[in-house]
């Protein structure tokens, strides 16, 4: 009898260890993600996943640039390419295409990392 309360707590203890860890997997993962807005008509580029497995020494791994036309909930957007195409990918694989953005003489732009939410 002993034996099988003893098996119990062991596999209560595992129980709450797996807990902790995927909260803590979580809290990390979730602090990684960083916040973009994006609106219809922006101009964004597209992370393209499949490059890493046959990397080229310079090549980039950001594609396009290309453009807005809907945010979906829950970070879905639908992009246009430059025929019209247009497809849906994940609000994580793209960022801001900045280099229409004009920037005055003598304005300073900090080079710093985003801030974290």
């Amino acid at each position: 009898m002993i034996q099988v309360h003893e098996l119990e707590e062991i596999r209560h203890l595992a129980y709450e260890s797996s807990k902790i860890y995927k909260e803590k997997t979580k809290a990390y993962h979730d602090k990684r993600i960083i916040a973009r807005h994006f609106e219809p008509s922006n101009k964004v580029f597209l992370f393209n996943s499949r490059l890493r497995l046959f990397p080229g020494k310079m090549k980039s791994r950001w594609s396009g640039p290309f453009t807005v036309k809907e945010v979906h909930p829950y970070g879905a957007v639908v992009l246009l390419d430059r025929k019209g195409d247009e497809f849906v990918v994940n609000g994580q694989r793209i960022k801001h295409y900045l280099a229409d953005s004009t920037i005055a003489e003598g304005e300073e732009i900090p080079l710093s990392d985003p801030p974290s939410a």
